[in-house]
């Protein structure tokens, strides 16, 4: 049996720069956690991210799950 799966590119690869995403990664004690910002850095190594607590650097072993999200939404005026 052959696995086709097997050869194809990390569905990462087709992300670009500057677009918003998010990214689920598994820790080195356990667990998952998810980063989600601007995309600065995608190769075959895995994807740096800008999120709004810092940089997230997500090697590309640890990433289970990912996609392109819509931009955030505009911050509303307060009242007053």
């Amino acid at each position: 049996m052959v696995d086709d799966g097997a050869c194809a590119e990390p569905f990462w690869h087709d992300w670009q720069v500057g677009e918003r995403v998010v990214v689920r990664y598994r820790l080195d004690a356990g667990g998952v956690s998810d980063a989600l910002g601007e995309l600065v850095r995608v190769d075959d190594a895995g994807v740096e991210i800008a999120t709004r607590r810092g940089l997230v650097v997500v090697a590309a072993g640890d990433i289970a799950l990912g996609k392109r999200v819509p931009p955030a939404p505009v911050p509303r005026r307060t009242r007053g």
